[in-house]
Parts: C-alpha cells; sequence; structure tokens
C-alpha cells in the first residue's frame, strides 16, 4: 500500500501535465585547437592564455565556454586527423586554429602545411560556424625563402575560407627573452595574458555579432 502511495504524486504530475523544470541549455562552444602554445605547456592550467580567455568571457557574461584540444607537439597532419572528431564531439561555433609551429621548427615542406591548414580551415567553417586564425612566424635562422612562405600561409588562407587573423599570436612576446620560458621556444606565465590581449581584438567582434542573433 505504502508503494502505491508513493507512485501518486508521479501519476498526478503527469495527469495534470505540470511542467517539470528542463535542464538549463548548454552554452555555445568555442573549440581551441592548437598545439603546446594553446595546451600551456610548463605552466600551470590555470595560467595558460586559453583559461584566462574562458575567465574574461564568464566577467564580460559572453555566455561561451572553452573547450581546448590542443595537444603539446601537434603538427598540421596530426591536427587534421583529429579535427573531424573534435568538431563532432564538441559542435562548435567559434573555432580559433593555432597549428603549425611544430611543422615549421621540424622544416617540413610548405606544401604540406599550406594544404593541412587549407583542409583544416574548410572543414572548421561548415555549419556556420566562425573560424580564427592564429598566425605563427619562424625564425630568421630558416632562411627568407622559408620563413617569409611560412608567415605568409596564414593571412593568405584565412582570406580564402573568410576567417579572422591574428597576425602573430606572440606579437610583443617572442621577442621579449624575460616573457618566455628556457626553451625561448614557449611564452611564460607572464607572457600569457599578453597572449590573449592579440587574440582578443579579433575574438570579440564575433562574439558581439554572435549575440545579436
Amino acid at each position: 500500500m505504502s508503494r502505491v502511495i508513493a507512485v501518486l504524486p508521479c501519476l498526478w504530475l503527469l495527469l495534470s501535465g505540470a511542467a517539470v523544470p528542463a535542464a538549463p541549455p548548454a552554452q555555445p562552444v568555442i573549440l581551441v585547437y592548437g598545439d603546446s602554445i594553446s595546451a600551456g605547456f610548463g605552466l600551470a592550467v590555470e595560467r595558460g592564455w586559453v583559461k584566462l580567455l574562458s575567465d574574461r568571457l564568464q566577467r564580460a557574461g559572453y555566455g561561451f565556454q572553452v573547450v581546448n584540444a590542443s595537444v603539446s607537439g601537434e603538427t598540421t597532419t596530426g591536427g587534421l586527423a583529429r579535427l573531424p572528431r573534435a568538431l563532432a564531439m564538441h559542435d562548435p561555433r567559434i573555432v580559433i586554429i593555432e597549428l603549425g609551429a611544430n611543422d615549421g621548427l621540424r622544416g617540413l615542406p610548405l606544401a604540406t602545411t599550406r594544404a593541412n591548414l587549407d583542409a583544416m580551415l574548410a572543414l572548421a567553417s561548415g555549419r556556420r560556424r566562425s573560424v580564427v586564425v592564429l598566425g605563427m612566424r619562424m625564425p630568421p635562422n630558416y632562411g627568407e625563402r622559408y620563413t617569409s612562405g611560412f608567415a605568409a600561409a596564414f593571412p593568405e588562407l584565412a582570406r580564402r575560407h573568410h576567417a579572422a587573423l591574428v597576425p602573430f599570436l606572440l606579437a610583443g612576446v617572442a621577442e621579449r627573452r624575460s616573457l618566455m620560458q628556457a626553451d625561448n621556444l614557449h611564452p611564460n606565465e607572464q607572457g600569457q595574458p599578453l597572449l590573449l590581449d592579440n587574440v582578443w581584438p579579433v575574438l570579440e567582434p564575433l562574439l558581439r555579432a554572435r549575440r545579436q542573433r
């Protein structure tokens, strides 16, 4: 008898059509897709620029969640192989691509890097997503032909795919030894806010546009 009494309130809710509180809608996703610079190599997770981005979004009330799918050591070949699954899993509204530096440091053929980035941008820009390309540059010891060709790939591909562009993610950081880790490849904790400051002016107009839709 007690079991029947316990069930009655549930039956009453069903029969009366009483509203059951719905789960809050999931926040739209910004997918950060990069290598060790975005994975926060050598830093506590909360000190990296991607976490700082998440904090700034919350303070500004933009209502996005940030998913960091960056992998230390990633090349554009590995990134291209992983990207379809990452897009399907997270269904992001904005994709930030920060890849290519490891290709350059290994002296991989520019044609391969460009083809991989081209394919990633084509994939990322589907389903009415917004895409941000974070440009990178190589040290001058790689030779003028290689370094200029490498740097030119990012704006050219961003234009082709109508993506937003940060010309050089490490601008104002890479040339200041005090902002780099001992390997002189990865920004230290003091450099992370400057990385975010390089990204934010390009990203924020996309956030405002999506807020107005």
